[in-house]
Order: structure tokens, then C-alpha cells, then sequence
């Protein structure tokens, strides 16, 4: 079935399902977990309407580090069933599902004068029970290569930046990093879509309950009634505003967008201990688009949960300490270009939350409802299998196995063959074997950047049009492209996208 989201689509299948078609399961929010239950739903023969009020990845899915984490971080809390599950899953993504997405990112840990050596060693020993998992996993140094020491000189020569003074080497690990979390909720949203999953943004749900939601189209201001064998709230953060009994603990990851030629050109990323801190870093991450993000904060958020959340300077000031500590030439507040923040959805717990689990939980509520919550990117295919094998167990729903853990998205292939593909390397590391259409559906004259300082082209934008279900700039330049990480870029792109959206 065709995997291209429209106008024209959405229209249709929202006209069917105001019309009275029952479908078998109901999927409200489109981040990277609605996304994946939505997908795992319709591959296993369900019928599936998948909604969300505002866009693909419109909440925290896109705000993420773009990491696809092997979870060292859970295996140093004793979380072990977490660090095996995320390790499984970064191999899963990495080598069937969305290996065009995804790459192997070296990460650089320096000793510095900041680090007790005592620090680095436990880090050490931390590094090389990841590679352990990795192995257990089954992932193959071929994919994600084994950690080891590094003399300061192989220090600073992968990331030159590096403050020379103190600097008395460090540890080199691998991770798996994404070429943008929003890519990968668009790439599932598309294979849910070409499964036959009814896959409609600007439909807003204003009430719940157990056989089907209460739906505003924020387009024409219409309302609709969509019925449902069972409903699924994968709201994330806002969960609690469509099932009370659910309550989250949200907390701010904050990240700081550079330009990469401000540190020299990383051929890695970084991890910087913060200091005085046993498990706690900042990392920096170089991004295929010559921008930098340097994240990440963990902060407890009280009150209404915003729509777009903001990075308060607090975090930004925190970020810059901690960054600078490691480097030679400090870099200053006007040199940041821009900082987004995501909210993660924790269930409520004591204590901070940078110590509060990133488990899932899949809840059944007393109306019916399924909320599926926590979690993390990485982890959204077990997420979603999950929540599917729970509804499966409902009378009247004849649901087949999981077929997700080998089932790849659009453009996806062995990275043998994606080595093949006759498109330039950046298309292929975000449209996979679709690269040469993007460019052959383009007139010649978008084929080239939008703007001066970003590589996205027109050719790019049109494709998301027509594709993607980007009905308006902002989906443009804030999602199926990053324009918006950076104020400057945006403004500039923003008549073109105009254009773009008008003539497609």
C-alpha cells in the first residue's frame, strides 16, 4: 500500500472514519510511541486510526539528543532490564529497521584537570560493561566498535578543542546516534500509513473513553465522532489530561545549538563529567548539518505543561560551565545559535528526577483506556509491542505476532546497498533508498540550499509536502526539517517554504 502521507488523504480517511467506521484500534498522539503502536497495530492486521492535534513529533520526539542509547547509563543505576532492552533496541535500529537513520558515533570521555582520576577509571569500568551489553545484545563490533584508552594527543586530536592543560588522555566508546529523532516518528508514521494505518494530524482529542475519542479537526473546526475496539493515549507528557489517573513527574532536558567550526570540527562526540558529580555529564554531539548540540540538563518540571517548551538560561548557563571546563577557548553566550528543551513523560516517584526509572509503563484504565508512558527513543519499539500485545488479549481483536523487530521503515536497507544508491550523502543518511525521488520529483532549481549556513534543500521541502503530511511551514522547517534549531536560518527559509507549500 502507499506509504505517502497527503492533504488529500487525510481528508479522505477522516471523512470515513466521521462517517462511522469502526476500526479496531485508536491511537492518540504521534511522537515516536503513538507512531510505533500505530505501526505494530496495523503490521499485525488491526485496524488502526492513529491522530495527534498537532503534527508528527510535534512534542518531545523531537527535542531528544538524537541518541539511540545502548542504556550504560541504567546499567550503572542496577537497572539491568532497562540497559538490556535499550542495547537490543539501538541494535534493532541500527541494523534492520532504520539503518539509513541511524550511524556508529564515537564518543570521546577526557580526563581533565576537572576529573579525579578515580572518576575516569569507575567511567572506564563503566564503558567496558557497555561494551559487555553490547555484545550480549548481540550487536556486532562490525556495527557499534569496542571502547579504549586514549593518549591526550589521540584526545585532542579527535576533538580539537580540547584543553591541553591537565589533559591526561581519556576513554573512546561508540553509541548509536540518529540523523534527527523526528525523521525516524515520520518514517514510522509513513510504514503505519502503508500498513493501512489511517494516520491523521490536526485532530485534536477532547475526550476519551474506552470504544473511541471525541475529535476537533483544528482545520475546519469540525466535530467528530471515532469509534474504536480500543483506544491508546500515548500523549507522553500530556497523558494525564485525557486519563487523571495517570501522574507524571515531567522533567527538561535542555540542549544549546552551535556551529561546529566554533570547535574546531569534531570527528567525535563528547562526553564531559559534570563536576563534583559521580554520574551526572554533559555531552556534546556534532550533527551532519554542521551544527553542534550540547545537552543535557535534568530538571524537574512543576505546572501546566507547555505546548513548546523553552530552555531558561539557568540551563544555559549550566551547560556553558560545564562545557567550557573541557575546553581550551571558552565559548560564549552570543555564540550560541539557538537551544530547544524536551520534557520527558516519568511516572511520579520521589527523589530527583535525573533518579527516577525510564521503564515504561502500560496502564489499562478503568474505562479501557491504554496509556502507554516512560520510556525513552530508543526504546519506543518495545513500547509499542507491548501495548499492542496487551490489546491483543481483548476479545474480537484478531491480532498476528509482532512483526516490528525486522520490519524496516521507508528507505531503509542494508547499509551495503545504501552505499550504492546514486544520491549525495546526505539525502541517504535522511531519506535512505528514496534520495534519488526527492531529487527526480524536484525541478532543478530546488535542488540547491534554501538559504546561506544549511544544506536543506527545496527539493527536500516539496518531498515533505507531498510525502510526509506537511500541511504547514512550521511542519516544514520545524520537523520534517530542522530550520527552526536555529532563529536566524528559519526567518530566512520561511518565503521559500511559503512558496514551496503554495505551488506543490
Amino acid at each position: 500500500m502507499d506509504t505517502s502521507l497527503t492533504a488529500a488523504r487525510r481528508e479522505r480517511e477522516l471523512a470515513a472514519l466521521a462517517a462511522g467506521e469502526v476500526v479496531d484500534v485508536l491511537v492518540v498522539g504521534l511522537g515516536v510511541t503513538g507512531a510505533g503502536v500505530a505501526l505494530d497495530a496495523a503490521a499485525r492486521g488491526l485496524s488502526v486510526a492513529a491522530i495527534d492535534a498537532h503534527d508528527l513529533a510535534f512534542g518531545t520526539s523531537r527535542w531528544s539528543s538524537k541518541l539511540v542509547h545502548g542504556g550504560l547509563r541504567y546499567l550503572a543505576k542496577g537497572e539491568l532490564g532497562v540497559a538490556y532492552e535499550s542495547a537490543v533496541e539501538r541494535g534493532v535500529l541500527l541494523t534492520r529497521t532504520a539503518p539509513h537513520l541511524t550511524r556508529a558515533l564515537a564518543m570521546v570521555l577526557p580526563a581533565t584537570a576537572y576529573t579525579a582520576p578515580g572518576h575516569v577509571r569507575v567511567a572506564g569500568l563503566g564503558l567496558h560493561a557497555g561494551d559487555l551489553l553490547r555484545a550480549v545484545a548481540g550487536t556486532r563490533r562490525a556495527v557499534l566498535p569496542g571502547t579504549r584508552r586514549l593518549s591526550a594527543a589521540e584526545a585532542r586530536g579527535m576533538v580539537p578543542a580540547l584543553r591541553g592543560a591537565g589533559l591526561r588522555g581519556g576513554r573512546l566508546s561508540w553509541d548509536g546516534q540518529l540523523c534527527d529523532d523526528a525523521r525516524l516518528v515520520t518514517g514510522l508514521a509513513r510504514a503505519a500509513a502503508g500498513a493501512g494505518a489511517r494516520v491523521l494530524t490536526r485532530c485534536r482529542a477532547t475526550e476519551l473513553t474506552g470504544d473511541g475519542a471525541t475529535v476537533l479537526d483544528t482545520l475546519t473546526g469540525a466535530r467528530h465522532v471515532v469509534r474504536a475496539r480500543a483506544v491508546v493515549n500515548a500523549t507522553g507528557v500530556w497523558a494525564g489530561q485525557l486519563a487523571p489517573e495517570i501522574v507524571l513527574r515531567p522533567s527538561r532536558g535542555s540542549h544549546l545549538v552551535l556551529p561546529a567550526a566554533l570547535l574546531g570540527g569534531l570527528s567525535a562526540g563528547l562526553t564531559i563529567p559534570v563536576p563534583g558529580e559521580l554520574s551526572r555529564f554533559v555531552i556534546v554531539l556534532p550533527q551532519p548539518d554542521g551544527l553542534v548540540y550540547v545537552g543535557l540538563t535534568d530538571e524537574p518540571v512543576d505546572g501546566p505543561v507547555p505546548d513548546v517548551p523553552t530552555a531558561p538560561e539557568s540551563d544555559v548557563d549550566f551547560l556553558l560551565d560545564v562545557l567550557n571546563s573541557a575546553l581550551e577557548t571558552p565559548v560564549r553566550r552570543s555564540d550560541v545559535l539557538g537551544t530547544f528543551a524536551g520534557l520527558r513523560p516519568l511516572m511520579a516517584a520521589g527523589g530527583r528526577t535525573a533518579d527516577i526509572s525510564r521503564r515504561h509503563a502500560v496502564v489499562q484504565g478503568r474505562d479501557g483506556v491504554v496509556t502507554v508512558v516512560g520510556g525513552k527513543l530508543t526504546t519506543y519499539r518495545r513500547m509499542a509491542q507491548d501495548t499492542v500485545d496487551l490489546l491483543a488479549r481483548r476479545p474480537g481483536l484478531r491480532a498476528g505476532p509482532c512483526r516490528t523487530r525486522d520490519l524496516p521503515l521507508p528507505g531503509a536497507a542494508a547499509r551495503d546497498r545504501l552505499a550504492l544508491v546514486p544520491a549525495p550523502a546526505r539525502l541517504l543518511a535522511r531519506y535512505g533508498t528514496e534520495a534519488p525521488s526527492v531529487l527526480a520529483e524536484a525541478p532543478p532549481e530546488l535542488h540547491a540550499p534554501l538559504v546561506p549556513g544549511s544544506p536543506v534543500t527545496g527539493a527536500e521541502l516539496l518531498w515533505a509536502v507531498r510525502h510526509e503530511g506537511a500541511l504547514t511551514v512550521d511542519d516544514l522547517l520545524d520537523r520534517r526539517t530542522r530550520l527552526g534549531l536555529v532563529p536566524a536560518l528559519r526567518e530566512a527559509a520561511l518565503p521559500h517554504a511559503e512558496r514551496i507549500l503554495a505551488d506543490a
